[in-house]
């Protein structure tokens, strides 16, 4: 949950100049020494103490007792520093209400100099093990690596929507910072949730997109159901964090379960069924 958007305009500075302090100290330490905070802030260590109690009871600060009193900055926290930035820059100026969550990311709209989505990566937040399996990118150690990640994961996001926009039907990327990833926002319901009039012009439609992205050296990696939007009649492909390079050393295996996912999709729902291999050659070819 972003429990920033509600604090976030009557924030007092000094609880900013800590949420930033913490950050920084993170690189260094699980839990930041209050020694630490009052070195980096300039602040009387009963206004930090003030300042960070408040800070504990929004959900943007933790504090561990042992060894020494140490503090460390959770999503709440994070999800505040990127807002404030990304308001400060005029990127959003409301945010509004969850349309989507998953087992790494939350997506709400909001509004910009028009209506937008901001996603909110959430790398590590249910099993941390788990994830550093299943991504290339998530750091082997360090202090703090659930931050480290869920920046990386933004960032490998945005840099996907960029390449492909508007080549590949992706929404537009608006801006980037730390885990959060501003888009165009998409009218539309998830695949899976969809009755569609014309099932095989939608399947060309997505092979047609996995194609575009593959000759712009994109391959998806976890692509179904869940994460395709329609758009009216048009299919908008969402959730890049995991994409690879096709120079990759597993591209074509991971490139045929992307297509093995929609094809076995398709038949089970509509009947439809697609010659596999004319399908993975209508991609690479």
């Amino acid at each position: 949950m972003v429990v920033a958007a509600d604090r976030i305009r009557s924030l007092n500075k000094y609880e900013k100049t800590i949420l930033l302090a913490l950050e920084r100290g993170m690189k260094r330490y699980s839990w930041v020494p209050l020694e630490h905070l009052k070195a980096a802030t300039k602040l009387s260590e009963s206004e930090i103490r003030y300042r960070l109690s408040r800070l504990i009871e929004w959900g943007m600060v933790r504090f561990n007792p042992v060894p020494y009193d140490g503090y460390a900055l959770v999503f709440g926290g994070y999800d505040t520093l990127a807002l404030s930035t990304l308001t400060r820059k005029g990127t959003i100026s409301a945010l509004g209400t969850l349309i989507g969550e998953g087992k790494e990311s939350v997506v709400y709209d909001a509004l910009g100099l028009g209506p937008v989505a901001i996603k909110f990566h959430r790398v590590g937040q249910r099993s941390f093990s788990s994830a550093r399996l299943n991504r290339e990118y998530m750091p082997e150690e360090g202090h703090c690596p659930w931050l480290i990640a869920s920046k990386k994961s933004a960032e490998r996001e945005y840099l996907a929507l960029v390449t492909l926009h508007p080549a590949v039907s992706v929404p537009l990327p608006i801006a980037q910072n730390r885990h959060t990833v501003v888009m165009s926002l998409v009218s539309g319901q998830n695949l899976n949730r969809c009755r569609l009039a014309a099932p095989e012009e939608v399947l060309d439609e997505i092979l047609d997109n996995i194609r575009k992205a593959y000759r712009a050296g994109i391959i998806h990696a976890d692509l179904s159901e869940y994460n395709i939007l329609m758009e009216d009649t048009r299919c908008v492909i969402i959730d890049w964090p995991q994409w690879i390079e096709t120079s990759h050393r597993n591209a074509r295996a991971i490139l045929e379960r992307d297509i093995d996912n929609i094809l076995a999709y398709f038949e089970r729902k509509y009947r439809l069924v697609r010659n596999r291999e004319d399908a993975i050659r209508c991609v690479t070819g």
